[in-house]
């Protein structure tokens, strides 16, 4: 009676093989579906594993397994694996030795007792690349700072590599996650620099390379730097007043000779050394420390280092700026003006703490400016430096002199840009009458003539509604260039004394306030204003514009209005926005509700806060 014998072999999900032994074809009994799928393991760069299954075992198999090749149809005399041992009519059989990224031929064979060897049918499998080979050198050149180390990456594991160089770590099996160096990619010889190191300090290195199938290191070598000057870091200047300030540093390592002394150094000029203003610290050992400075001038800039001395020299941390706050000098304008022209809360008749103010800046200390304004003629006023008249300045001359304790300074109505010169002797100062305005290439007077705005005393600023063309405009005083402000930062709001042009890119009526009543520190707002919400016709999305009536002076627009909510907004954006009480608009207010739809005529007074809605 014949038997049949049927084999198995998959590798890594490869199409089934069926060795047939003993009869004849049209004898072969077929698998059942359910033994259609076996198990397989992966294949590496260097070996295969496969699975075998002996569906019916018969007698005279002496030897079974594996033949493989890198040619078709591999036989016995090429390469075998011989199964060991069968379990449960499964066998494995392992192939190692292989070579990266090639393509292996396989078939199952049995032997019989007669000498005959059956195989199956041919399949093959593609091992993986392999991470690349890299060797080292031991480091060479060492100095208490640098060492070079030479490495090669003789063969790429047949995969490209795409960066090599060495890693480094003060412990042992650096990465490439530590300190490294890239030097370059393929194959080949490289040599690494291995800079700012530690002296007197052992370093562990290895050189790696990277190619698809990861990162492969060399042996591990280790070398100690020389000795040599400590290394230290300035960390931070902290707590700066005007005459001082607290500096922060640590020394990280000795160097390997002892510390003879530490501390800070301090200069006006960049990278002070011992030479200069020396603060030294106690502790002559590794770690923080901390100095005050003291005696230090207002409003100066200084340089600051740490240091550490040992038997190698002086070493130097980071150079750190920083400078002190300046005095800030704050001058009175007391007179018999204030009550008038500054008709709100806080203002008083010749009390210098009530009066408006001129002021200096940190770039300009002997420098005092601000601006004054005075509603009547014949209007008396001086300077006063405190709020007890301990010091006062007048003119006895009217011709710009400061004297102590002297004659009022008689002035017409204006609104004045006051400056005076504390850098001179005697002091000197001016008033010179300003009416403000806008000016440029997107103003009804071009770059040659001034749009005047008007002056309000209540809010203390210049206002006006001006038509814009999408062009750059400027402010400026009594249609002269000596006397303009523009905004380098260009944030919408801060200006500077001859500053860039303020860019506009939106044609509109535009409302514009300019504050000049904090001394240096002058802003404006230029808002074309519209209304959104769920009652106008573009939602809450898109804005309804407004234009400006100029014989009612103020923005209006008719529009149909449905149901639901409106507020007033500025430049499409929500940073300035009216809503609340139309007699009394708020910035933020709450939203107006619509209860009935129809055509409506609405206005705004920016001056006022009042707004009308109207329905026609």
């Amino acid at each position: 009676m014949k038997k049949y014998i049927f084999f198995r072999v998959s590798a890594f999900l490869l199409a089934a093989l069926f060795l047939v032994v003993g009869c004849d074809k049209d004898e072969l009994v077929k698998l059942d579906a359910e033994m259609a799928t076996w198990e397989n393991d992966g294949i590496t760069s260097t070996s295969a594993e496969i699975s075998g299954i002996i569906v019916a075992e018969g007698d005279g198999i002496s030897e079974y397994g594996v033949a493989w090749a890198t040619t078709e149809n591999p036989t016995t005399d090429d390469n075998k694996t011989v199964a060991e041992e069968v379990d449960k009519a499964v066998y494995w059989v392992t192939i190692e030795d292989l070579e990266h990224l090639t393509t292996y031929h396989y078939r199952a064979y049995a032997i019989m007792d007669n000498g005959t060897t059956m195989y199956g049918e041919d399949a093959t499998f593609t091992t993986l690349a392999n991470i690349a080979t890299v060797s080292i050198n031991a480091a060479s050149g060492i100095t208490d700072v640098f060492a070079q180390i030479t490495a090669d990456v003789p063969y790429d594991g047949k995969s490209t590599v795409t960066s090599k160089g060495m890693c480094w770590n003060l412990e042992t099996l650096p990465t490439i996650e530590n300190d490294t160096t890239v030097n370059g990619s393929d194959t080949g010889e490289f040599t690494a620099d291995l800079n700012n190191l530690l002296p007197a300090t052992t370093y562990y290195a290895r050189a790696y390379a990277i190619n698809a199938m990861g990162t492969a290191y060399s042996e591990e070598i280790n070398f100690t730097t020389e000795i040599g000057v400590a290394v230290l870091t300035t960390d931070s200047v902290r707590d700066v007043t005007k005459t001082e300030a607290n500096v922060y540093g640590n020394v990280v390592v000795t160097g390997g000779a002892d510390i003879t002394e530490r501390g800070f150094v301090l200069a006006m000029a960049e990278n002070p050394t011992i030479t200069d203003t020396k603060i030294t610290d106690a502790a002559n050992t590794i770690g923080e420390m901390t100095a005050a400075l003291s005696g230090l001038e207002s409003g100066t800039t200084y340089y600051v280092r740490a240091f550490a001395t040992n038997s190698e020299g002086t070493a130097y941390g980071e150079n750190i700026e920083f400078s002190t706050i300046a005095d800030i000098t704050t001058w009175y304008m007391p007179g018999d003006y204030v009550a008038d022209s500054y008709p709100t809360d806080g203002y008083a008749n010749w009390t210098p703490e009530s009066s408006p103010f001129v002021r200096n800046t940190e770039d300009n200390p002997t420098s005092l400016e601000g601006y004054l304004y005075l509603a009547n003629d014949n209007s008396q006023w001086k300077f006063a430096t405190d709020n007890t008249w301990s010091t006062n300045y007048g003119d006895d001359d009217a011709d710009g002199t400061l004297g102590a304790d002297g004659a009022n300074i008689v002035s017409a109505a204006g609104y004045y840009k006051v400056n005076v010169d504390m850098s001179t002797s005697p002091m000197t100062y001016t008033a010179v009458s300003t009416v403000w305005g806008v000016v440029g290439g997107g103003t009804p007077g071009g770059w040659d003539t001034d749009t005047e705005l008007t002056y309000d005393a209540s809010s203390q600023t210049w206002r006006g509604t001006v038509h814009l063309t999408a062009d750059a405009f400027k402010f400026r005083a009594n249609n002269d260039w000596d006397y303009n402000y523009g905004s380098t930062v260009a944030d919408g709001t801060t200006l500077d004394a001859g500053g860039e042009n303020i860019a506009n890119d939106v044609e509109a009526d535009y409302d514009f306030t300019l504050d000049l009543s904090t001394p240096n520190e002058y802003t404006y707002m230029a808002n074309r204003w519209g209304l959104i919400g769920a009652a106008t016709p573009g939602g809450w999305d898109t804005d309804t514009n407004m234009t400006w009536d100029e014989t009612n002076e103020v923005f209006t627009v008719t529009l149909d209005l449905i149901e639901g909510d409106f507020k007033f907004r500025a430049n499409d954006e929500w940073a300035v926005n009216f809503g609340g009480d139309l007699s009394a608009l708020s910035q933020d207010g709450d939203n107006f509700t619509n209860t009935e739809a129809g055509n409506y005529t609405i206005t705004l007074n920016t001056m006022t806060k009042v707004a009308t809605v109207t329905k026609n």
